[in-house]
């Protein structure tokens, strides 16, 4: 139940939904984590590239997780525009998506 963290993940893409379009874009999609768990991530695509994630893919991430009942969500897998954080990244086949 704990929020706030910042975290480094790797699992394999369950499933890819729709990007979230209210106010800054959003690309989401459901990773699964080694020990079953599955947790929301959300990549902001206004700050950052998108990664061109597909079901089955095998995924690193580093971002803030927020927790909530259905596993949490993981959220600044971006640069921090301001230069105060060293921020998040995704990573898919050696390539960085920040």
């Amino acid at each position: 139940g704990r929020s706030g963290l910042w975290v480094e993940v790797e699992g394999r893409v369950e499933r890819v939904l729709p990007d979230d379009l209210e106010g800054s874009r959003h690309q989401r999609f459901i990773l699964r984590l080694p020990g079953g768990h599955t947790l929301l991530v959300s990549h902001n695509i206004d700050l950052a590239p998108r990664a061109p994630v597909a079901v089955g893919d095998a995924l690193a991430a580093r971002g803030r997780y927020e927790w909530n009942r259905r596993g949490g969500v993981l959220h600044w897998t971006h640069h921090d525009p301001a230069g105060r954080q060293p921020g998040g990244w995704l990573r898919l086949d050696g390539e960085s998506y920040r």
